[in-house]
């Protein structure tokens, strides 16, 4: 008897980052950042941040953390590797006042000697690389022993990933790779944190308010990369299906009865330390 042995081929996260550097890129994700800032606040009291700690961020976006962080007097490196966000979150630094050092990075290769930081922060940024244990470990490395690392990671059943899943049928995401929502999964947590000290991390919400959901179809299809990218890749029948296939998600969880968008959209805050 002859036996067929199958073989999973090891995915090419270099061409993935590619892909997804440009979908970043040729949205305004800033435009989304901004309404996340109260996220990033509580996750820096999370922390538990002090005055003259060094914090890096990273897949920073706008830098709605890094902000956050740089409002605690700490010492803050914001890194990302769309340089155009690097450049929207320098501009709210400057027009705050506030000292931060920006820094284009790669958060599965960051360029930064071991143990370098007090704590290392990343909200919905990191677990969109694609490789998802070489991004933890790099987290890991320039954290110094005794040093934390906070996370604000959306859930599989949150807004967010039930959106990336109505995405996925139209456009199916890259074989082999895990979906970006598994960061939101206490068991996955431990799989690639398993040499922290310790893992906490605690259920939230984050309201997604907007005038209404056509508003913020309207919206995140201009300005939100894979959003954008999905309709992009569409004829007018795919587009307008999938329109409707996103007004019924939002229908679905919407908390408003007057019209508008209140959508509630669960995400793990997670405090680890190294």
């Amino acid at each position: 008897m002859q036996t067929t042995m199958t073989t999973t081929a090891t995915p090419d996260f270099a061409a993935i980052k590619t892909k997804q550097q440009a979908a970043w890129t040729a949205g305004d994700y800033s435009a989304v950042g901004v309404t996340l800032q109260i996220v990033a606040e509580n996750l820096c009291e999370a922390l538990d941040l002090r005055g003259g700690q060094s914090v890096l961020d990273v897949a920073a976006g706008n830098g709605a953390c890094s902000l956050a962080a740089a409002r605690r007097f700490c010492d803050v490196t914001s890194t990302d590797y769309v340089e155009d966000l690097l450049d929207r979150g320098m501009k709210r630094a400057a027009a705050e006042g506030l000292p931060v050092t920006f820094q284009p990075a790669d958060a599965e290769a960051l360029p930064f000697a071991d143990e370098s930081f007090d704590v290392v922060t990343s909200t919905f940024g990191v677990m969109f690389a694609p490789d998802h244990m070489t991004a933890a470990a790099e987290m890991m490395r320039v954290c110094r022993p005794g040093g934390k690392i906070g996370l604000a990671n959306w859930t599989p059943d949150s807004f967010i990933g039930r959106l990336f899943k109505v995405l996925g049928r139209y456009v199916p995401p890259p074989a082999g790779v895990t979906p970006p929502a598994m960061w939101g999964e206490h068991d996955y947590l431990d799989t690639l944190f398993a040499d922290a000290a310790k893992i906490e991390a605690h259920s939230r919400v984050f309201n997604w308010r907007y005038r209404s959901a056509q508003h913020w179809v309207d919206t995140w299809r201009d300005v939100y990369g894979p959003v954008q990218k999905a309709f992009g890749a569409l004829d007018a029948a795919g587009q307008q299906a999938l329109a409707q296939d996103l007004l019924d998600l939002i229908a679905d969880m919407s908390l408003a009865d007057d019209g508008t968008m209140v959508v509630p959209s669960r995400y793990l805050e997670i405090i680890i330390s190294r």
